[in-house]
């Protein structure tokens, strides 16, 4: 370590100062030289507000290394993470930087042994990290006790309470000792985490890096204005455009993530996934395997998605459009890190708009609209790597060995122009030919020009009256036949549910429940009819577009079929 190095500035030991050798490390981050001297010298709690890998877990690790002792009373520090990822993400670190400090530090979290974790716990842990989960676990079998606790850590907190882990963060903390000294870190400052500090923390003091005030400088943000049932093919484009692309995906949910890593892998495109049901090996490995760029894409949800740290994604890929400008920040501070830049795309169907524009407002930088490459250029693109490809092999004489059979070929009386051709064909089939590029040119019907060219529905049926988004969404496909996947955003109240459609699909749902021919079914647990909604719903499904709306009820009365107005 060099004698000048800012990290020996910080106070910190020569044990750890040595780890950091040889891990690598030269220089704090800004994050770690704003927390390690609070840590060190003072006295008071602190929250830190910074992006996932900007190195807060040595910011805060450092100072509970040094601090630490073993002892026979309990753990001295507790560290809650949101996911198991995380959890064993931080140990390794705070392993790695003890250097040759006695420490006994491991994570706790669920999906593995329970039997393993009580055998850890009763030879004696210092430093406990862990999901809230499996820590209320362990403190409800009574083997895991806080009264020695001198530091509390909550990492990630923004993303711990949007997960639901409020109840058992209040629970875990009032287990602890008020003259311990807390620390949060949060890469946005939600009123919910502000409220977390001042129920439980003393004298804090809120730091800020630089980076963190201005998030993403080095992310480029774009967006896509995409029909929602145009999605996979549009992903294909960018990956086709994108020879080096190295990233995440990410979607709602464990069902859509599935489907596309299955869609992914039909066409050949390196990708895996990971979300909450696949088993904890299989996800250690996967990411494991994602680190050494073995494959490209990962696949992933949000809470799957957590302490995944890679420095050098070059693309971050919202599938669907995030909830929150929160969940927007944590997803695409995983690119533009180390001072690498990066991309942030986000697919944008009908019915997302507000939400996009949401997102715009608290949101640094400026989010850019972009169209999607045409069927051409991409075709272009993959004629321009292929030609640069041949270049390569023939500079580097790597053909040489297959001369004499070239020469063999010839022989047979093609031309070298036909023979090409031929190879191409082989290699290649119609991706590439004119002609079917022109066929595929659907670009005008693939992509809306504008998002405005959609239809909301207005149905007066929600929560009170027995419906959920998937019961209203079986109910309107069985009806008009218009399934979930080609509808956009769907909102449901206590008293109504609002759907976002494009202006033929709303056209073809509001005639289908205007029709005269519906067929009767009956109620049962897995189907829902019309009769199963109560009198006090009735009320009238509108359709609501830029200049015309239409109006109709959306129920049937007993003993009559529905009719327009009644």
């Amino acid at each position: 370590m060099k004698e000048n190095s800012r990290f020996r500035l910080l106070g910190i030991s020569e044990r750890i100062l040595d780890a950091l050798d040889k891990k690598g490390f030269e220089e704090p981050t800004p994050i770690q030289e704003l927390v390690i001297p609070l840590l060190m010298n003072g006295s008071g709690d602190v929250i830190g507000q910074a992006q996932t890998g900007t190195g807060k877990t040595a910011a805060f690790g450092i100072p509970i290394i040094e601090s630490g002792r073993r002892s026979k009373d309990g753990p001295g520090a507790l560290i809650l993470a949101p996911t198991r990822e995380l959890s064993m993400q931080i140990a390794e670190e705070l392993n790695s930087l003890k250097g040759e400090n006695p420490l006994r530090i491991a994570a706790f979290y669920g999906g593995q042994n329970i039997a393993v974790q009580l055998k850890l716990l009763s030879a004696g842990i210092d430093v406990v990290i862990g999901t809230p989960g499996r820590i209320i676990d362990l403190m409800e079998r009574k083997k895991l006790h806080f009264g020695n606790i001198r530091f509390a850590v909550l990492d990630e907190a923004d993303e711990m309470l949007d997960m639901g882990f409020i109840e058992d963060i209040e629970r875990i903390l009032y287990a602890t000792p008020e003259d311990k000294r807390m620390l949060m870190f949060s890469a946005t400052m939600p009123k919910e985490v502000l409220a977390i500090a001042e129920r439980f923390m003393r004298d804090y003091e809120i730091v800020r890096t630089k980076t963190a005030e201005q998030s993403n400088a080095l992310t480029e943000q774009i967006y896509y204005e995409v029909r929602r049932e145009n999605k996979f093919e549009a992903l294909s484009r960018l990956i086709d455009m994108e020879e080096d692309l190295y990233g995440i995906v990410f979607c709602h949910t464990r069902g859509e993530a599935d489907e596309l890593a299955e869609q992914l892998q039909q066409r050949h495109y390196p990708a895996e996934v990971i979300h909450g049901d696949i088993p904890q090996s299989r996800r250690t490995k996967v990411i494991a395997d994602f680190k050494e760029r073995k494959f490209r894409l990962l696949i992933a949800t949000d809470v799957a998605a957590r302490g995944i740290d890679v420095n050098d994604l070059t693309h971050v890929i919202n599938y669907s459009v995030p909830q929150s400008h929160e969940t927007y920040i944590h997803r695409i501070g995983r690119t533009g890190r180390a001072g690498k830049s990066g991309t942030a795309i986000t697919f944008v169907a009908p019915g997302d708009q507000r939400k996009l524009n949401m997102i715009r407002k608290k949101v640094p930088g400026e989010i850019t609209r972009r169209n999607l490459p045409r069927t051409w250029e991409v075709a272009e693109a993959k004629k321009k790597r292929f030609a640069a490809l041949l270049d390569s092999i023939i500079r580097e004489e790597k053909h040489k060995q297959y001369l004499s059979f070239a020469d063999l070929l010839l022989s047979a009386g093609h031309t070298p122009s036909e023979l090409l051709a031929a190879f191409l064909y082989d290699r290649f089939k119609e991706e590439l030919a004119a002609e079917e590029v022109v066929s595929l040119s659907t670009d005008d019907a693939f992509i809306p020009p504008e998002m405005h060219d959609h239809s909301q529905i207005y149905i007066a049926l929600g929560y009170d009256a027995g419906y959920n988004k998937r019961k209203l969404l079986d109910l309107i496909f069985r009806r008009s036949g218009v399934g979930c996947e080609r509808l956009g955003k769907v909102e449901c109240s206590k008293t109504h549910t609002l759907v976002n459609a494009s202006a033929a699909d709303a056209e073809r749902i509001v005639k289908a429940f205007h029709g005269k021919n519906n067929p009767e079914t009956r109620i049962s647990e897995q189907s829902i009819s019309d009769d199963s909604i109560p009198e006090k719903s009735r009320g009238p499904l509108e359709r609501r577009s830029g200049a015309r709306s239409r109006r109709g009820f959306f129920h049937r009365q007993r003993g009559k079929k529905l009719r327009r107005g009644e």
